[in-house]
């Protein structure tokens, strides 16, 4: 009997690092679930271009649209083996101007980095669980931030938020030990169209990370498909900041 690929859901994943996790795991014979909220055409371009994926849109604030991609998601093969929280949200506040950090920004990027991600683990589990009676515990890989781990970052409401999401990681691969497993890994700053033009970031990793440079959305993917190899490693808050945390 034919026994079917593994499955892996990778949020925010039409360009971008989430692209790039979504065409490593491809490579290593996941079929996978893209998902963004709005690029709806370029999701499913992506998805024909793949070996073996497909496309759900939702909107990761609302909780609703949360549980209809874990359904379409688990749907879509029968199984439902990895799951990479990717989509996150941030803000460009300088961290001395409070003012600027107002409620509604706090909430806005608690509600999509800490609380989506966590209810997308709390819908998937089922399914994450049963991955494990195959043979391999089920996975869970949080794309946090270094900005989480260090007092850096966007804005103040950003880093707290990725920090929050790294004790969220702990704590759930304790609390879900050993059917599923829970890491994160903790970019720096990556190449990306968005992060072009950050001038002085990237010359602060030319000059002081010891690797020299931002890195490349593949070599985050990189970390991601490592994670998801170990059938070992749980509760991982894995940097990968090309050693900036050292100097």
């Amino acid at each position: 009997m034919k026994v079917s690929p593994p499955v892996a859901l990778i949020t925010g994943s039409t360009s971008g690092i989430g692209a790039a996790i979504a065409r490593r795991l491809s490579m290593d014979g996941f079929s996978v679930v893209l998902h963004s909220k709005q690029s709806v055409e370029a999701g499913l371009a992506f998805a024909r271009e793949l070996e073996s994926a497909t496309y759900v849109q939702a909107d990761l604030a609302n909780d609703d649209d949360r549980a209809r991609l874990i359904d379409e998601a688990t749907a879509a093969w029968g199984r439902l083996d990895v799951l990479v929280n990717n989509a996150g949200i941030s803000r460009v506040i300088p961290h001395a101007d409070m003012a600027a950090a107002t409620p509604a920004i706090w909430h806005e990027l608690h509600e999509i980095n800490v609380v989506a991600p966590f209810r997308l683990v709390t819908l998937a589990q089922p399914a994450l669980r049963e991955a494990g009676t195959r043979g391999r515990p089920g996975c869970v890989v949080n794309v946090s931030s270094h900005a989480g781990v260090r007092p850096k970052g966007a804005s103040i409401p950003y880093a707290a938020t990725k920090a929050a999401l790294n004790h969220v990681t702990r704590l759930l691969a304790l609390s879900l030990a050993p059917e599923i497993r829970v890491n994160a890994v903790a970019p720096g700053l990556v190449d990306t169209p968005l992060t072009a033009d950050w001038t002085d970031a990237q010359r602060l990793w030319k000059e002081r990370a010891p690797m020299r440079r931002a890195a490349s959305p593949e070599d985050i993917a990189q970390a991601v498909a490592m994670l998801v190899a170990s059938d070992y490693l749980t509760g991982e808050i894995l940097l990968s900041d090309g050693g900036l945390n050292l100097t």
